[in-house]
């Protein structure tokens, strides 16, 4: 290797390490907060260098149940990803291999549903989760979170499916198979590295999502956004504290971010070298 082209991959990789850093450093600041007294988390000059504490961790567990939201969080983002895929899998089925003159038209108009403000449909929500006795229940959060994230999921699987070689299910209609079989046994097993990826995407938005969870659920349903949102309080914020309730909402969806980041690249990339 010629030491121009040396010189341009330390310097590539230097750029990568920083562009890193630069994304990553809010959430160390958050965890390292969540090690220091509240005397040295809002003190003006920061503190790079202290000595850690777990007294704002048993202060968080003494306050409230984690495992509680925790278990709302993992309920509801499991349980809205699996509702979205089941309607999701046959919609993005129909539009990428029996599409009308419609049918990309549909797809912009479902993408464009995202692009409205949460609070301009809450009344009308509301007043139907509260007639459906809908409001402070898993159930309720969970069709919320489905119906966010169906019209991505759709479009992700769309790209996915329209990645699969048209003569293969072609070959199959020869043999006689039915458009179930079809979908189920040949579609499905060529797409699945994009279905995990779109599963992955849809649990972490799920996992996320602050505006619908306080706003429909009070304290039996409510997942771990309420549950850092519940150290806001009215004599002020408590830094140390609210950090290390922000760590332990985290913790959970980084960690699987983590260990499936190799099928979320695999997924992502699906179809795109040929």
């Amino acid at each position: 290797m010629s030491s121009k082209k040396l010189r341009r991959k330390l310097l590539m990789t230097a750029l990568g390490w920083a562009v890193a850093l630069v994304i990553s450093f809010p959430a160390l600041w958050l965890v390292l907060t969540s090690f220091k007294t509240e005397t040295e988390a809002i003190s003006r000059i920061p503190h790079i260098l202290f000595r850690a504490t777990l007294e704002n961790y048993v202060a968080v567990q003494e306050r409230t149940t984690y495992f509680h939201f925790a278990g709302n969080s993992v309920i509801v983002a499991i349980g809205s990803t699996i509702l979205a895929l089941a309607l999701a899998i046959p919609c993005a089925y129909a539009m990428a291999f029996m599409p009308t003159k419609r049918t990309r038209d549909t797809l912009l108009w479902m993408l464009s549903t995202k692009m409205m403000p949460s609070v301009g449909v809450l009344v009308p929500i509301y007043l139907i989760f509260r007639e459906m006795n809908l409001l402070d229940t898993r159930t309720g959060l969970l069709l919320i979170n489905a119906l966010l994230n169906l019209p991505i999921i759709v479009w992700m699987l769309y790209t996915f499916f329209k990645e699969v070689p048209r003569e293969v299910l072609e070959a199959a209609r020869m043999d006689g198979a039915s458009p179930l079989r079809e979908l189920y046994d040949l579609l499905l097993p060529l797409a699945m590295p994009g279905i995990v990826s779109t599963s992955l995407l849809a649990i972490i938005l799920a996992w996320n999502e602050a505006f619908w969870s306080l706003t429909l659920t009070a304290a039996k349903a409510a997942p771990l956004t309420a549950f850092v949102a519940s150290f806001s309080s009215p004599e002020g914020l408590f830094y140390s504290k609210l950090s290390a309730a922000s760590t332990m909402a985290i913790a959970p969806i980084v960690i699987l971010g983590w260990l499936s980041q190799k099928q979320l690249v695999r997924g992502l990339t699906f179809g795109a070298v040929k």
